[in-house]
């Protein structure tokens, strides 16, 4: 068969959208890394539409974080998609976000993830646990961001963190 005559394959992908000069390369990595369409999102459909909204959250749009609730996170639980939503705002955090706007954002969010009832067993993580462990390695920023002054919210938000990870 020759490669034109190949039958052509119906399905659910979509194609990849234009990378944005504004989100950097660790965090499409991230992005790539996940498999959307199969983890469940909070409001009963596949996390796949979660992508557009991660991806405006990575380009610093600071109402893209606030719609991540009641998706990832409501009434103080995890739903399936935190913690590769969680992975991918820790490599926007990694990757620095230039405005304070998107970093109070991005805070917020991250505190809101920790708020959350911890889901874990004495045998597994748990999404709790999972995302914990994606917000540690964002230790060494926090700390910086903390000593930001007590007149800066993401100075508190950073303190409220590293306080809830017991890194204090």
């Amino acid at each position: 068969m020759w490669e034109n005559d190949m039958p052509q394959r119906k399905g659910k992908r979509r194609p990849a959208p234009p990378l944005s000069p504004l989100i950097p390369d660790s965090v499409e990595a991230e992005l790539a890394r996940h498999d959307w369409d199969a983890i469940p999102c909070g409001c009963g459909h596949s996390a796949s539409h979660l992508v557009g909204t991660v991806r405006d959250a990575a380009e610093g749009h600071p109402s893209a974080f606030r719609a991540l609730e009641g998706h990832v996170f409501f009434s103080e639980a995890l739903k399936p998609p935190a913690p590769a939503v969680c992975g991918v705002l820790m490599a926007v955090w990694a990757a620095g976000p230039p405005r304070q706007d998107t970093r109070e954002a991005l805070l917020w969010t991250l505190l809101c993830l920790l708020c959350c009832v911890d889901d874990g067993s004495s045998h597994e993580a748990g999404l709790y646990g999972q995302c914990a462990a994606f917000i540690r390695t964002g230790t060494a920023g926090f700390r910086r961001e903390a000593a930001g002054g007590p007149a800066s919210g993401n100075a508190e938000y950073a303190r409220a963190i590293l306080d809830i990870l017991g890194m204090t």
